[in-house]
């Protein structure tokens, strides 16, 4: 795998894990490559790793590394030139009454059960459901969104009465922001919670003279990771460059 020229990078080591259930594309195997040991990656070290593709679950930078697939393809959103679409706009002022928050990482009783609903509203295969355990699924959510090796943050919104609306995890990179997860009030119909966030988000990195938000993967066959598409320009990392479409 062709890295970053940087000292730091060349003291990792990267393995291939065992074959898992994709989570993404059905009746598919996935792999993923992991940057070892996990404690070296810190914030400057994973700001080369993201733009190598590289994502952040826990303590763990990743990336896909399927046999006989490229279906997951890292996308950014080009901030000096992101001009939001009218369902966007309408996105924004639906939810101008939320007020943002920004908090250290951590573990917070009102976001875990927020989680908890979104995942189980949203999320209902059994694999991806948070488990019926109380102390097994916060453990879960604790391993999976609280704990990180890189400057990472909370950002909560919360409707006038003081509820808990969105949380959105994210990490500090040299060049930008990246959206790690998402989560929102899923019971309530007619919202535009997820697209809400991601402009906010891209308001926030832009006021910050930070040039790209990192949107994770996006996947052409998966209907889930449609909506990645309506944020644009945007740049596909396409064999190991970012370009943007023609």
């Amino acid at each position: 795998m062709s890295l970053p020229n940087e000292p730091s990078l060349h003291k990792l080591q990267f393995y291939v894990t065992t074959p898992y259930q994709c989570g993404y594309l059905p009746n598919r195997l996935a792999q993923s490559l992991i940057a070892a040991p996990h404690h070296l990656v810190d914030t400057n070290i994973y700001s080369g790793l993201i733009q190598q593709g590289f994502r952040r679950s826990g303590k763990f930078a990743y990336k896909p590394h399927c046999l006989n697939c490229t279906a997951c393809i890292a996308i950014r959103l080009i901030l000096s030139e992101f001009t939001p679409t009218r369902s966007q706009k309408r996105a924004q002022k639906q939810h101008a009454n939320l007020t943002a928050h920004i908090l250290p990482l951590g573990y917070i009783q009102s976001h875990f059960e927020l989680y908890t609903s979104y995942q189980n509203l949203r999320h209902a295969e059994p694999e991806l459901s948070v488990p019926t355990d109380a102390d097994e699924g916060a453990n879960q959510y604790l391993q999976f969104l609280c704990m990180s090796n890189v400057e990472s943050l909370l950002v909560e919104f919360r409707d006038p009465a003081n509820q808990v609306k969105i949380v959105s995890v994210i990490d500090m990179v040299r060049d930008g922001v990246s959206a790690v997860y998402t989560f929102y009030d899923a019971s309530e119909a007619k919202t535009s919670f997820g697209t809400y966030s991601i402009m906010w988000l891209a308001e926030w990195t832009k006021s910050l003279n930070l040039p790209y938000l990192y949107l994770g993967y996006w996947i052409q066959e998966s209907q889930k990771m449609a909506y990645k598409q309506q944020f644009k320009p945007q740049e596909k990392l396409i064999d190991g460059e970012w370009v943007s479409p023609g």
